[in-house]
């Protein structure tokens, strides 16, 4: 139609060709700000700048083209009756069956073989692979599916991948080099697709022989195979299923870092035969490999190479006001089953702080207010006294939260979403109870190194040049800017391309002193993340644990000397073992309870000391 926007035409296309590849008429295509998604016949995937950027285009088609050859190809049905029941095996088996449904695909047709690389080269960019520095951080489902896309394809992996699959490569050629080159002869069958899969899965001793779906040996009922379904969508890893690795992987991803040892060291790891599944959990979050606590240096000096190119900007100076409009639209739509929870939420976390702030007195006193209420004893008995009554004074401060973000690359998708749909509840909420909120943001400029880095190779490379990437810390409400002045801004978090590395140490240092810079007599900083600090520039040249040992110090010094009480929520994450108060969150479902006690908990705590 004449009066279509470029975008929408787009659109258009993109939908028909999809409804092509799928040979099926009533698919439904939609943009999204959140992670790729397709429910049966509705497809959601990344939105492309007005200026329709020939990246974002090919990274759209690329999704629009997997999905659709998903509906073509895909059988969830016989897929569920063979999946594995432990985590790791399972992500393994999802991967490879991704792999088959887009090796079809694109064998025959060049446009999608190359629509399906671009969107795998940004999946690459947010995978744990591509930033492994050891064999326990590579995810086992990434690094399998990208040798087998090698086989099928003849496609190398993508250049930041190789360093990751290098270190686990020769053990899984060794262990299943045979059962992948035999998937390449079954990929018309999925069927016999998933039955090889199994015998690799067996072979890379990530299921035992007698795990093996009874339904491949004997055609058996589905009903045992939904269990074991049930099972691996419940999230509760049963770790003896697949010996060391799941083991291993369980210990990676919770806080018992005393348990056997192998959280603490990855010497060990070395002559492990199955190390390189660690760190992977949900296949389609990006997330990042939370390591186990290290002891800090007393004298730890950490130092940045150039503060010259860092900046401290608003929201609405990154982006114009009618893509904020659209960006604040996006997030509304993820909003719009929450309505009724955000109400909810702010009336119970009212109740509990207007408790705290309500009146209280000491009644029979000498002195004081007369007490109406026992002027009818005087009235009954002429002998009493007068009953006076003195207002105590509350001890509910005035207070102010500080709500600071991780805008990092991994939050990308599903975690970006709940981290702007938490900053959105707890204003709205915090604003209705009187209390101001201010929410913050942190990333970096640059992906690999910026300016910074330009400076230190200009200078000949000096070594241990500290931190070395140009950090962009973004101020998205002020904490006495209402909250209907910059709710649009929220919107911002949903705009592709803002995402980047995250240096938490500084992020916090800058968090914290805004803070004792306000006048309220309570300061509450809560940090919202999903991991551990990532910059490969400042990684790369410095220590690997430089910027951990930072945050780590920063975390201490302010849980131990400083006036502001610290709280962290981790998005997808676990994050206790960098903060002594903490709370992980899996959707934004569950923030009502989970943020309503950590903030009361903060206020109840203070009250009692």
């Amino acid at each position: 139609m004449a009066d279509q926007t470029p975008l929408e035409a787009f659109k258009a296309v993109l939908t028909g060709t999809a409804r092509a590849l799928a040979h099926e008429p009533e698919v439904e295509l939609a943009f999204t700000a959140d992670a790729p998604t397709q429910v049966g016949k509705n497809i959601k995937v990344p939105m492309p700048g007005r200026a329709l950027p020939a990246d974002q285009v090919a990274e759209a088609r690329g999704f629009a083209d997997g999905f659709a050859l998903r509906l073509r190809h895909h059988d969830a049905a016989v897929h569920a009756r063979n999946a594995p029941s432990p985590p790791i095996a399972r992500a393994v088996f999802d991967a490879v069956e991704t792999v088959r449904v887009e090796a079809l695909g694109g064998r025959a047709m060049a446009g999608v073989r190359a629509n399906l690389n671009h969107a795998l080269e940004m999946r690459m960019r947010s995978d744990p692979i591509a930033r492994a520095k050891a064999r326990d951080e590579v995810p086992l489902s990434t690094a399998v599916a990208l040798l087998l896309r090698e086989r099928l394809t003849g496609q190398a992996p993508p250049a930041n991948t190789e360093h990751g699959l290098s270190m686990v490569r020769d053990w899984i050629e060794t262990a299943g080099g045979a059962d992948l080159d035999a998937l390449g002869m079954v990929l018309d069958d999925q069927a016999a697709f998933a039955s090889l899969a199994t015998k690799l899965l067996e072979d890379l001793s990530l299921i035992e022989g007698d795990m093996i779906p009874d339904d491949e040996q004997d055609d058996g009922d589905d009903d045992g195979d939904q269990d074991g379904q049930d099972e691996t969508e419940t999230g509760e890893d049963d770790a003896e299923g697949a010996g060391d690795l799941d083991q291993r992987a369980e210990t990676t991803e919770t806080d018992d870092t005393d348990g056997d040892g192998e959280t603490e060291s990855q010497e060990s790891a070395e002559d492990d035969t199955a190390d390189g599944g660690d760190g992977d959990q949900e296949g389609m979050l990006p997330v990042r490999p939370n390591r186990p606590p290290a002891d800090l240096t007393p004298g730890f000096d950490y130092k940045a190479w150039t503060t010259a190119h860092d900046e401290v900007i608003a929201a609405d100076e990154l982006c114009d006001a009618e893509e904020l409009v659209r960006l604040r639209q996006y997030l509304d739509q993820q909003l719009i089953h929450l309505q009724g929870a955000v109400t909810k939420l702010a009336n119970r976390l009212q109740r509990k702080l207007m408790a705290q702030q309500s009146r209280s007195w000491d009644f029979d006193q000498e002195e004081g207010m007369l007490d109406a209420a026992r002027l009818a004893r005087i009235i009954v008995s002429p002998g009493h006294s007068l009953s006076y009554k003195i207002e105590r004074e509350t001890d509910f401060r005035d207070t102010v939260v500080t709500l600071l973000i991780d805008n990092s690359g991994s939050m990308r998708g599903r975690p970006i979403s709940i981290a702007a749909i938490s900053a959105d509840i707890m204003a709205r909420t915090l604003e209705r109870c009187g209390v101001k909120t201010e929410i913050l943001g942190f990333t970096t400029r640059a992906w690999k190194g910026g300016q910074a880095r330009e400076s230190w190779l200009a200078a000949g490379r000096p070594a241990m040049p500290g931190r070395l990437n140009d950090l962009r810390h973004i101020i998205y409400k002020p904490a006495d800017t209402p909250w209907r002045r910059a709710r649009t801004s929220l919107g911002l978090m949903m705009r592709e391309g803002l995402l980047k590395e995250n240096i938490d140490g500084e992020a916090l240092l800058w968090a914290h002193s805004r803070l004792l810079a306000r006048p309220e007599e309570r300061k509450i900083l809560m940090v919202i993340s999903d991991g551990a600090p990532v910059d490969d520039s400042t990684l790369s040249v410095n220590s690997g644990s430089y910027l951990e040992k930072h945050l780590r110090q920063v975390i201490g010094w302010i849980e131990n000397k400083s006036p502001v009480q610290l709280v962290a929520i981790g998005i997808g994450h676990d994050v206790t073992r960098y903060y002594a108060k903490a709370v992980t969150i899996m959707d934004a479902e569950q923030l009502g309870g989970t943020m309503v006690e950590q903030l009361a908990g903060l206020f109840d705590t203070e009250n009692a000391r």
